[in-house]
């Protein structure tokens, strides 16, 4: 190791990989059936190779699952061009940190983006974005990207305890959010007049009128 040298490592397990790629499957089932593999293999030939084989491996078993795999500069720009040829897309670690934030921001704001950490055995929502220190105390933050990471959440969780209640429930407060930004009644950067505050106040009501 020199001042001017610095060498990372990634570590990519197969099992990680499976998971991830059978989590993806499950997901497009309940959607468009259409899955995007996003990778860096011409490059990274053994860590996304291995990804990509085993995105590969896991789709084989759905049989009504289309794959499609996209080099992860060219998704950048595909993403952009037709965010509408997307659906669920899987990808790495770090690739997908960076798409979460450009898909967010496509649907309008990053106060969108709602989040999940899922593992084998537990799951923690934490909204996509930062805490947002610069704008702190002023009433403007968008509620939305943590509430969506809750009902994911909720979500989450009913589908794996059986419990339809909260899968009706993580419906709700998606539906509401959409009727809630439709109406304006959200705040001001997806296209609204309300601040935090009367945003979340306004989203709870519309779920108290739709139970």
């Amino acid at each position: 190791m020199t001042p001017d040298v610095a060498i990372s490592l990634r570590r990519i397990t197969r099992s990680c990989c499976l998971r991830i790629a059978r989590t993806a499957c499950e997901l497009a089932l309940q959607r468009d059936q259409r899955v995007t593999a996003v990778h860096k293999a011409n490059v990274l030939k053994v860590c996304d190779g291995m990804f990509l084989d085993a995105c590969r491996e896991v789709v084989a078993e759905y049989p009504k699952i289309t794959l499609d795999t996209v080099i992860v500069d060219a998704m950048m720009a595909h993403v952009v061009r037709d965010p509408r040829r997307f659906d669920v897309i899987v990808t790495t670690n770090m690739f997908g940190d960076i798409l979460s934030d450009l898909t967010a921001e496509l649907s309008g704001s990053l106060g969108l983006g709602g989040s999940l950490n899922a593992g084998a055995e537990h799951a923690m929502a934490q909204a996509a974005h930062g805490s947002a220190p610069d704008i702190a105390g002023q009433d403007v933050a968008n509620p939305f990207s943590l509430i969506l990471s809750a009902a994911l959440l909720l979500g989450w969780y009913g589908r794996r305890a059986g419990q339809q209640s909260f899968v009706a429930a993580s419906a709700a407060i998606e539906a509401a959010v959409g009727t809630v930004i439709a109406s304006g009644m959200a705040t001001r950067d997806v296209g609204g007049r309300l601040g935090t505050q009367a945003t979340a106040e306004a989203l709870a009501a519309c779920i108290r009128a739709g139970s």
